[in-house]
């Protein structure tokens, strides 16, 4: 039986490390993910490449909209570069025109700056005009795999329409549910889409260790917890392992 592949979504060197030993094949690296991931620091690409996992670096500049000026577009293809040369696996970008449709030659930029480096086109595609064009179209600029919650808020909601565009591909490219996905609703996913791959966060709550605290500043968003956090931990990855290995 063809293996299940696990992607984990995270945002940090100590969050790969648990994602492989808590046995996942690969991860998708970003930082932020409050905003819905922007592209790591170089250094942590670096550092994540020689973990031993396969690494799968997010692209995007800012958070917000994915219709970018040329300036971002030139910081989005040097930071391709930069990974190529770091010896990661692949790249996650996704580019839209305002009109909602796919940008074509940005994206073709994107992918000649990739070269021999997996591609994902990310969530974007749930946010563009038509799924069903956009689909054909990311297969002629040849994209390797779609990250999709099926044009809903999360997988579970949108499985009907990850069914759909899993039929329209044909195996013409890989399609990656994401967002929602947990170890009890894992199952359900894969059987409802027959997808062999699938992507979500394995996060525990993590307390600072700081002893000393001060309460009336905030360094983030004010009104989300400054002394702890959401970080990768290998028993949360474990249990979408188990999930999965009886299929």
């Amino acid at each position: 039986m063809t293996e299940i592949l696990f992607e984990v979504c995270l945002q940090g060197i100590d969050d790969v490390v648990a994602a492989r030993d808590g046995g996942a094949q690969r991860v998708e690296l970003c930082a932020a993910l409050v905003e819905g991931g922007i592209t790591p620091s170089m250094a942590t690409v670096a550092a994540s490449a020689q973990v031993g996992i396969d690494v799968m670096v997010m692209i995007r500049p800012r958070g917000g909209d994915f219709d970018y000026s040329w300036r971002e577009l030139a910081v989005m293809e040097d930071d391709i570069l930069r990974c190529r040369d770091l010896g990661v696996q692949g790249v996650v970008f996704g580019i839209l025109n305002p009109d909602g449709g796919v940008a074509g030659p940005q994206v073709q930029r994107m992918i000649r700056a990739a070269g021999p480096l997996q591609t994902t086109f990310h969530r974007a595609f749930d946010v563009c005009r038509d799924p069903h064009t956009a689909l054909e179209e990311l297969i002629d600029l040849g994209m390797d795999r779609i990250l999709t919650s099926g044009q809903a808020a999360t997988v579970p909601e949108g499985l009907d329409a990850i069914s759909r565009t899993v039929e329209q591909a044909a195996g013409r490219i890989a399609i990656l549910p994401g967002c929602g996905i947990t170890p009890e609703n894992v199952a359900t996913v894969i059987r409802r889409t027959g997808v062999r791959e699938f992507h979500a966060t394995a996060f525990a709550h993590q307390p600072s260790r700081m002893e000393y605290r001060n309460h009336a500043v905030y360094m983030g968003i004010p009104g989300l917890p400054e002394y702890e956090r959401q970080a990768t931990s290998v028993e949360e990855v474990r249990k979408f392992m188990d999930a999965v290995d009886i299929l």
